[in-house]
């Protein structure tokens, strides 16, 4: 006799066929019922309008990969740490900015800077939301070392 903690070792009743998992079936597009009242015309145009709608769903709903979901977080947190360097080497480049621009000229570039990451994520996100993978970590990636933070860089992290 098998014991209850052996149970969850054995695969005893997997073929049950009630245990499968139920794949919903695909709805066709049902065909436009005839009716005497409607014109060859009107059925092209509401034929013509259909076709669009569907088409640009399925465009829509192909989902990502796990590796695709796992890079774009990366490199989201890439981005949220370049909007910190830029916020500390900005703060730390304030009194030497004061020596040669006006201040209020300092803290717009500076909160320009520290936008700039956020924006040139969401900016690549939104115009490669149709174009490959590849091409949208390549953005990235540009993005990324376009924005680094030289002041943070140059300054360190010391007090």
């Amino acid at each position: 006799m098998v014991s209850r903690d052996d149970d969850a070792l054995s695969w005893d009743g997997d073929d049950d066929p009630t245990l499968a998992p139920q794949v919903a079936p695909r709805r066709a597009a049902s065909a436009p019922q005839e009716r005497a009242d409607v014109t060859p015309a009107t059925r092209l145009d509401a034929e013509t309008e259909a076709v669009p709608a569907s088409a640009s769903t399925d465009a829509e709903a192909a989902p990502m990969s796990n590796v695709a979901l796992v890079t774009l977080g990366v490199f989201g947190g890439i981005y949220l740490l370049l909007a910190v360097g830029w916020f500390i080497g900005g703060s730390r480049l304030q009194f030497v900015a004061q020596l040669f621009i006006n201040p209020a000229a300092h803290i717009a570039a500076w909160i320009l800077a520290i936008v700039a990451p956020a924006v040139w994520f969401a900016t690549t996100m939104v115009l490669t939301r149709s174009r490959p993978m590849w091409l949208r970590i390549v953005a990235l990636v540009v993005g990324a070392v376009v924005l680094l933070p030289w002041p943070f860089l140059m300054t360190g992290v010391g007090a």
